[in-house]
């Protein structure tokens, strides 16, 4: 599952989108003015990035996922801590009640309690439906590689729909481990919120569209308490992840994201 997050982009998004942009440097020419622009560009992704994330958070979530020929909702709680460690815990509906997520570095394990085990992901089902939602299991991987693994500059700055914004472009380095061609994010410029997220293959074509809404302060943090996401070649189809709580900076240790503890995770 952003940040799903669940971070999800699930999933898990600790800095502040509501905290001011440091001052704009003074008039600059050439390269220098050029530098100074992608370094400003890197700092407001970075905040994006670090939304829905402060050094450590637990959320509970709705998913609501519309395919063509079914629909479903979840509820799930999710523990998260830095950029690197997510527990994700499947509340309803009830059939589904006890499937865990656990994702440690750039390792996932699924805990399935009909049958009592634990599966990881190979690197062959990253790219694979979580949880059959539209967002893929590499998305919880790569959550936090947006400043690591793509040069960023900006595309746009100006009005839009009586908006002031900011678009980046976002095009990966040349030895990133990434599937996407290109990724194009827009940023309102009053609160740092972001708006929408595009995602492009290797031929630039748009594969799937990340739409941001419902901004409310939840722990005293404004926030996106929704994210859409839809794929292009189906757009009657949908992910739609809303925030129903939403707590930062709580005591967790590092033990808690352990395949042990996958195993005998409660909602309390």
């Amino acid at each position: 599952m952003s940040k799903l997050t669940l971070h999800i982009a699930a999933l898990a998004l600790v800095a502040s989108a509501a905290c001011a942009l440091a001052e704009q440097p003074g008039a600059e020419s050439g390269k220098d003015a050029g530098s100074a622009r992608d370094e400003q560009a890197r700092e407001i992704v970075n905040k994006v990035d670090r939304i829905m994330r402060g050094k450590s958070s637990i959320a509970r979530i709705t998913m609501e996922i519309q395919s063509k020929h079914w629909k479903r909702t979840l509820e799930a709680k999710a523990w998260s801590k830095g950029t690197e460690r997510t527990l994700i815990l499947i509340l309803k509906p009830v059939k589904e009640s006890g499937t865990a997520t656990l994702k440690a570095e750039e390792n996932i394990w699924n805990y399935l309690p009909k049958v009592e085990r634990v599966i990881k992901i190979p690197s062959s089902m990253m790219m694979g439906s979580w949880m059959g939602s539209h967002f893929t299991n590499d998305d919880l991987v790569k959550e936090s590689s947006m400043i690591r693994d793509y040069a960023i500059t900006t595309s746009f700055e100006g009005t839009r729909h009586g908006e002031k914004v900011w678009e980046f472009t976002l095009v990966p380095h040349e030895d990133a481990a990434v599937v996407w061609g290109k990724v194009v994010l827009e940023v309102r410029q009053r609160d740092t919120m972001p708006t929408w997220q595009k995602y492009y293959d290797e031929d630039g074509e748009l594969v799937r569209t990340l739409r941001f809404s419902k901004y409310a302060v939840m722990n005293g943090r404004l926030v996106p308490t929704r994210m859409e996401i839809r794929p292009v070649d189906s757009p009657d189809e949908y992910t739609r992840v809303t925030y129903d709580e939403l707590k930062f900076n709580v005591d967790l240790d590092d033990g808690f994201f352990s395949l042990r503890n996958l195993r005998g995770l409660r909602a309390d």
